[in-house]
């Protein structure tokens, strides 16, 4: 039956999608040529609009691709909005490069960008409502997913609790099934229906939409007869791995010659296509900032040289990609020191080693620019996790849990922790968080918004000195 509403919701959605497409144009059209009246029009209505038409197909294949049809009751709302984003965009691309393919040159261009605009609130703004009805339906007991949870664990007790939690999920606990081992008569609440020897009559006399297997690295032995009854019934089956609690992070599955294997820990940079636009985006950025910022470069080398005796670049090692060091350039905002005293000690608020310039460059962050030089060498990235210095990071490995995953990219010059004030001497358990979250969730837009925040917000910050 839930399978049979996904269809019928999917069929609808497409609909709409498509429709709004065709609206969207039509409003596009109408603002450019009748509200704005900014011009004479060169192409009337039914012309203008049969490229849009011809656009529809991209449009659903483009849809497709960014998977927007699957069901949405545990994806997050901020998914849907990149993929419908990510659309309209690579379709708007489309389009643009048909129209100069077959010389439309009385194209208006302000009507493409008014649709691209309009067609995105109005896509979003359709799936917000779809949502927010689904959700007021589910909590009211309409379409709902019965599930069945086998195994009476502290994964089955956790996703019991997420489940009530999140009532728009829709999802209905229809019983528990214990293990031969464990048999229990109640398990949070819920009343147990049998053990895992009643499974096949259980989903012959009920009607069940998905198994949730939730049991223990003790009740193994029974998973393949679990697997083979839900199987056999053509139900839907989940399992919750009885480890997810020694595994912090997105697990992933690879294959070794048909042989499943876990990687515990997913680096979307790990990926060569993926690696290979960051860094030429690294590139890029770094010749373009360098020349943008020339100026202040020279600057900034004058008054470190005019206010303090000493070298003007200051090179300290860091620990980068795979725990590799390197020199970590930044204008000397110190006095100078013996690597004895500078290897051991943090930076603190009126530290008496920095000089007047040296403490306006700190919290400005000019004294980060030479680290572009940096980026073009490929010690660093524009954005990563902050590189730290050997002598800490001895220390750190010891006492913060996952702190050396970082090195497993290249540390960055502004990064999701720096973003989020995690700077200077502040949490490092709450900057590696963040570190691993930005590691784990890399996209290439997530760096735009990254180097986007540390521009209006990022390069003063209180916690920089």
């Amino acid at each position: 039956m839930i399978r049979e509403n996904q269809r019928y919701l999917n069929r609808l959605q497409i609909f709409l999608d498509l429709l709004l497409i065709v609206l969207s144009y039509i409003l596009a059209y109408s603002t450019r040529f009748y509200l704005l009246d900014s011009g004479t029009i060169s192409l009337t209505l039914s012309t203008s609009l049969k490229p849009i038409i011809l656009c529809l197909p991209v449009y659903f294949i483009l849809y497709n691709i960014f998977d927007i049809y699957s069901t949405r009751r545990t994806k997050p709302f901020h998914t849907e909005v990149s993929a419908i984003i990510k659309t309209n965009i690579l379709a708007g691309i489309i389009l643009m490069v048909g129209l100069f393919t077959f010389k439309v040159i009385d194209f208006s261009r302000l009507t493409i960008i008014l649709f691209f605009f309009i067609n995105t609130c109005l896509t979003i703004g359709c799936r917000i409502g779809i949502r927010l009805i689904l959700k007021k339906y589910r909590r009211l007991g309409y379409n709902l997913k019965h599930c069945l949870v086998v195994g009476t664990t502290d994964s089955s007790a956790l996703f019991l609790d997420k489940a009530a939690k999140n009532a728009h999920w829709g999802y209905n606990i229809a019983g528990i099934v214990t293990s031969n081992t464990h048999p229990l008569t109640s398990f949070k609440g819920y009343d147990v229906a049998g053990k895992v020897e009643d499974l096949e009559t259980l989903l012959s006399k009920s009607t069940i939409d998905i198994v949730i297997i939730g049991v223990s690295g003790s009740d193994l032995i029974e998973l393949s007869y679990i697997l083979q009854i839900c199987e056999k019934s053509g139900v839907k089956t989940q399992i919750i791995p009885y480890y997810h609690k020694y595994i912090p992070a997105k697990p992933y599955m690879d294959d070794l010659d048909g042989l499943p294997v876990i990687d515990i820990r997913h680096v979307p940079l790990d990926n060569v296509f993926k690696n290979f636009i960051k860094r030429s985006f690294d590139i890029v950025f770094a010749l373009v900032a360098i020349t943008l910022t020339s100026p202040l470069l020279l600057f900034a080398a004058f008054m470190t040289k005019l206010t303090s005796p000493g070298p003007i670049i200051y090179k300290q090692e860091r620990v980068g990609l795979n725990r590799k060091n390197f020199n970590m350039y930044k204008f000397r905002s110190m006095r100078v020191q013996t690597k004895e005293e500078e290897k051991a000690k943090w930076t603190t608020p009126n530290d008496p080693r920095k000089t007047k310039w040296g403490s306006f460059m700190r919290k400005t962050s000019i004294d980060e620019l030479p680290q572009f030089f940096n980026v073009l060498k490929g010690d660093m990235s524009v954005v990563g996790p902050r590189p730290e210095r050997p002598f800490f990071v001895d220390q750190f490995k010891e006492t913060i849990p996952r702190y050396m995953i970082k090195h497993q990219v290249r540390p960055g010059i502004t990064g999701w922790a720096q973003i989020n004030g995690y700077r200077g001497d502040t949490s490092i358990e709450g900057r590696i968080e963040h570190d691993l979250y930005y590691i784990e969730n890399w996209t290439f837009s997530f760096d735009l918004k990254i180097i986007l925040l540390t521009i209006f917000k990022g390069f003063v910050n209180k916690n920089a000195y």
